[in-house]
């Protein structure tokens, strides 16, 4: 087991504690002593100082947590010779392993007599065969058995007749090779932040209503600033002030009742340097064309004569990001095999991961450059997790899908990239939501595994993708209205709001059960440029399409 100094500072650091390197060492010892991790170390210690009222960290402070709290509870444990039905598979796994290395160096120093012999002899004539000397293997590690008693595998899926079977294209793919080289090549992977990346965990469920007050106005002020550049306006007018000749506005769409948005119920927010944060209802009868939905920073052109109902006219158009330009860091443009895959990794009639068993197959089969990994891991919605059918901790389950994940796909030398989800069970629901955090890495993993934040924007080789777990496009659609005059497509619409929004979720207020951190969210969710390829998971129906000179995608539920 492995314990970072490093980990045990910052963990500190999100309760305003300093520790001297002196007794950091120290508390490395203790986690090293009584096999705890970094978190789960400073949780009990600040949970000790606050029941005792002891403040700071001294040596005597940590010498009676260690004599009051951590030998105590390591007395109340159960020795290692305890019940192994406690254990998971793998514990179990390699404790038989152990064993039988004991078992056949004993047997090297005896003669065994006829008809005893549990296990063949080893010769150089006999070798053991490479399924004897390893057992490991994906379905070994993550045994749906060690956390579930009543897991069975799932008929509907067991007995699909469409495996491998291409739902989708794009454009024409002639000739091109769809096998990788295990991220053999030269690669480049990078995750560009804007203005930052998210890169820890974060206090959340603090926030106040002027600060998300602040973000939403900022928004507004920023966006309207480009747009106001770019179609060469002149001013803005206040929303409430009556005028009879045409005037600009500028402001945030909401709704005026807490149903859904509809043509009758669309206010305009304004914003705060020239309306005060002030509401006008708008009329929306004399626009011929528009898509709408709470939260979209518009610019709308009418009349407001009696400074009580905003008559629109015209709704201009918002504007995207610049694409990136790529740099000689992201090294040369060759052809490199992605492949993505979102959760759940499990069938919605069992928890059993047949599906991501068979993922981990693919991988070693086709070789991909890069495997980007979508939660959720363990589905918060999953029927047996909302039910608490399972035995086990969710982090500990978490981290068994994680290790089958990292050790089955070793052999394939495939780059991993593993993007979290609002409904990974195990962790906090909040968005953005930061990497995971996995102290079990072994250090010849992590050349190839990396962990990134809810939403992220990925340069591979130049090329940027838009990664996010949400369903994005469920929640918007749900909210979106339009009018148009010829035949127009709803996501495509959404999406096109997405790009010009310049943000990773523009809903607001968000869906009920997203729980946003707006202060990170302003920091951490925005586009930093527009993506070349924008991948979301969706309930809605798997599609690729050409948006503004790019290519959106969604995945649809499971790899």
């Amino acid at each position: 087991m492995s314990v970072s100094a490093q980990r045990l500072v910052e963990e500190l650091q999100i309760f305003d504690v300093e520790c001297e390197a002196a007794l950091t060492e120290k508390l490395v010892e203790l986690c090293l002593l009584y096999g705890q991790n970094e978190e789960g170390m400073v949780a009990e210690l600040i949970a000790f100082c606050t029941r005792t009222g002891k403040v700071g960290l001294t040596p005597d402070i940590l010498n009676t947590f260690e004599h009051e709290c951590l030998s105590k509870k390591s007395a109340r444990a159960p020795r290692d010779g305890g019940h192994a039905g406690a254990r998971d598979i793998v514990s179990i796994q390699e404790l038989i392993e152990v064993e039988e290395e004991e078992e056949s160096l004993l047997d090297s120093y005896t003669t065994p007599s006829k008809g005893s012999q549990k296990r063949a002899i080893t010769t150089p004539e006999t070798p053991l065969t490479k399924r004897t000397v390893s057992t490991w293997s994906p379905h070994q590690l993550l045994s749906p058995s060690s956390f579930s008693p009543s897991a069975t595998p799932s008929q509907k899926y067991s007995s699909r007749n469409n495996r491998g079977e291409v739902v989708t294209s794009f454009g024409s793919a002639q000739g091109v090779s769809w096998s990788g080289r295990g991220g053999a090549g030269n690669l480049s992977l990078k995750v560009l932040g804007g203005p930052e990346s998210l890169t820890r965990s974060y206090k959340s469920m603090f926030q106040k209503l002027p600060d998300i007050r602040d973000v939403l106005t900022c928004k507004i002020e920023e966006l309207g600033c480009e747009l106001k550049e770019h179609y060469k306006i002149e001013a803005f007018a206040p929303v409430l002030a009556p005028a009879q000749e045409p005037i600009t506005l500028l402001g945030q769409i909401g709704c005026d009742t807490n149903g859904k948005l509809n043509s009758k119920s669309v206010i305009l927010e304004g914003d705060r340097e020239y309306s005060s944060g002030a509401q006008i209802p708008v009329d929306l009868s004399e626009l011929k064309e528009y898509s709408l939905f709470p939260g979209q920073v518009v610019i709308m052109e009418g009349i407001n004569t009696t400074g009580r109902k905003f008559i629109a006219t015209k709704l201009y158009e918002g504007l995207p990001l610049p694409f990136y330009q790529p740099t000689e860091e992201d090294g040369d443009f060759e052809q490199n095999m992605v492949l993505v895959a979102c959760g759940p990794y499990t069938t919605s009639d069992s928890i059993t991961y047949d599906p991501l068993l068979d993922l981990i197959t693919i991988i070693n089969r086709d070789l991909p450059d890069v495997c980007i990994l979508l939660g959720p891991f363990l589905d918060a919605k999953h029927e047996q997790v909302e039910s608490c059918l399972l035995t086990s901790p969710f982090e500990d389950i978490f981290k068994q899908c994680l290790r089958t994940i990292i050790e089955g796909t070793r052999s394939s030398g495939s780059r991993l990239v593993f993007v979290p989800s609002v409904r990974d069970v195990h962790r906090e629901p909040v968005y953005p939501q930061p990497p995971f955090s996995y102290s079990d890495l072994l250090r010849d993993d992590r050349k190839r595994v990396q962990f990134v934040s809810e939403p992220c924007s990925l340069a591979v080789n130049g090329v940027i993708l838009g990664l996010t777990s949400t369903d994005l496009l469920f929640h918007m659609g749900a909210e979106e209205i339009s009018s148009t005059s010829g035949p127009s497509d709803r996501l495509s619409r959404i999406l096109k709001h997405i790009l010009t929004q310049r943000s990773y979720y523009p809903l607001y207020p968000p869906q009920e059960d997203m729980a946003i951190d707006y202060e990170n969210f302003y920091t951490y969710a925005q586009l930093p440029v527009t993506p070349d390829v924008f991948i979301i998971p969706s309930e809605l129906k798997y599609f690729v399409k050409d948006v503004l000179g790019h290519r959106p995608s969604t995945a649809g539920p499971g790899p």
